[in-house]
């Protein structure tokens, strides 16, 4: 078996609500799909996208892919390349581009191996287990308080017993008035987890932190709170808060991770991206016996890792209006998300989907919202 061709489609349409952070958001999806053909006929799909702003047009996207990554992946065989080690050094340690095409050929490959073991992928990775306990990260930083608690009662009618909010404001007052809205909605007995995108200090942390803790507001996790590279600072905020899980690891790779881990302040190691980098983590996390959390990815299509590596307590879901674009998406229910238990991956780009949704010119954009069919129109973004 060996891959002889690809195909690129690219879409971009408005999401139903505006999501983000303390620093960031964002009001458009733009979304690229990349399918690796073998001569066998096996179809492998792999996902990519671009936050906040727009990818380039559809020829240039197969001029970058073309010059960049076609060659090594062009009449090689998938089962030889998602098992190859490769040795980063010097120029070859990052693309030219910052378009996540290794990422969407890493997705692909691992789909065309377990189409060709007739596996649903998980199963290929090892798991036994399809179903993953998921939770809800809500992204509701820029609704304002009527959006956010109409956006919040139907996810609770949903079956959701975990939340994750995020927190990050420069007034502490209005943060605390929004995590006692959304506890007040969700249940006291529910999980809440937060996640600061790196917006504090150590000491603003602990402060926080313990500011939530006495108005009643049980922390599960704290996600990022501080940079990426403070050590010390999140060895002192793992002290200061012993009854508070230290969530990180999202903004880092895999040799980044590797030295959280040996670092020891790890309670929760964050983990997102490719599922190869995926597996070679997730060796670390269960040497040291540290949990995972499984990040975001496009259509959930790292349900298929989570239910691989035994150390995942739970998968990230952020009810994105995209969905639509897949001929059956992943099954989320009962607090749970299923892996498909279709051959590969099970995420198949639908053909009407396409015709309907695809552009292929920065300003050939579908303009109207499609709302996720589990949740009813939001009329307040503000």
């Amino acid at each position: 078996m060996k891959i002889v061709s690809y195909e690129l489609t690219r879409f971009a349409f408005p999401r139903d609500r505006v999501i983000g952070d303390a620093q960031v958001k964002s009001e458009w999806h733009y979304i690229g799909i990349l399918e690796l053909l073998t001569d066998t006929g096996l179809v492998g799909t792999g996902f990519f996208l671009s936050l906040f702003s727009p990818l380039p047009a559809l020829d240039e996207l197969k001029r970058i892919f073309e010059l960049e990554f076609l060659p090594s992946v062009l009449n090689q065989n998938p089962y030889t390349l998602i098992h190859r080690i490769s040795r980063p050094r010097g120029g070859n340690r990052s693309s030219k581009t910052t378009i996540d095409f290794g990422g969407a050929i890493n997705t692909a490959l691992w789909d065309i191996a377990a189409k060709g073991a007739d596996l649903p992928l998980f199963r290929y990775l090892g798991g036994t287990e399809a179903h993953v306990p998921v939770y809800a990260s809500l992204l509701e930083f820029h609704l304002c308080d009527d959006a956010l608690t109409h956006y919040l009662r139907q996810v609770k009618a949903q079956g959701f017993t975990a939340f994750k909010a995020k927190v990050g404001h420069k007034d502490v007052q209005w943060e605390l008035d929004r995590l006692k809205l959304i506890q007040s909605i969700m249940g006291s007995e529910t999980r809440l987890m937060i996640d600061a995108n790196e917006s504090w200090s150590p000491k603003e942390t602990v402060r926080r932190v313990r500011l939530f803790q006495r108005a009643g507001i049980d922390i599960f996790w704290v996600e990022d709170p501080i940079l990426r590279e403070d050590i010390e600072g999140l060895r002192f905020i793992k002290s200061a808060l012993p009854d508070v899980h230290l969530n990180i690891g999202e903004y880092v790779d895999t040799s980044g991770k590797r030295r959280l881990i040996e670092s020891g302040i790890v309670d929760i190691l964050n983990i997102h991206g490719q599922i190869s980098d995926g597996l070679r983590i997730g060796w670390l996390a269960a040497e040291a016996g540290i949990p995972i959390s499984l990040g975001n990815t496009l259509f959930e299509v790292g349900v298929h890792l989570a239910a691989a590596l035994p150390e995942c307590i739970a998968i990230e879901y952020a009810f994105h209006n995209f969905i639509h674009l897949l001929e059956t998406p992943v099954k989320i229910s009962g607090g749970f998300a299923y892996a498909p238990e279709r051959p590969g991956h099970g995420l198949l780009l639908d053909d009407q989907a396409r015709k309907q949704w695809a552009c292929s010119g920065i300003s050939d954009v579908k303009s109207e919202i499609t709302f996720h069919p589990n949740l009813a129109p939001f009329t307040d973004h503000a």
